[in-house]
């Protein structure tokens, strides 16, 4: 995804590929999209749909809800993917996979 919609983005390690900061999450019940903002070093568990409330979680294998229905996977996936970071989350120290970040549309 490129720089549209002022989409936030930090510099990689060693002059790598800018890290984005934004997915837009879709709900997979309603389909309501929302741009949110990531934490740069942390997953983020749950996060409530604006359109309908339901309570995302993430689906087996990811780590986060942005890897599970978000436009992009959260920074420490992408930092993993291009070989700038440690682990690259918390799931990683437990052995799962992470998803591509595409959401499903059930």
């Amino acid at each position: 995804k490129g720089r549209e919609g002022g989409a936030r983005e930090k510099a990689g390690k060693g002059g790598g590929r800018m890290t984005a900061l934004e997915s837009t999450i879709v709900c997979p019940h309603c389909g309501h999209r929302a741009t949110e903002t990531m934490p740069e070093n942390a997953c983020q568990f749950f996060y409530e749909c604006k359109g309908c409330g339901a309570l995302l979680r993430p689906q087996p294998g990811d780590c986060c809800v942005f890897c599970s229905y978000g436009s992009v996977p959260c920074p420490p996936v992408q930092q993993a993917r291009e070989g700038n970071g440690g682990p690259a989350c918390c799931s990683m120290e437990r052995g799962t996979s992470h998803g591509d970040g595409a959401a499903d549309s059930n």
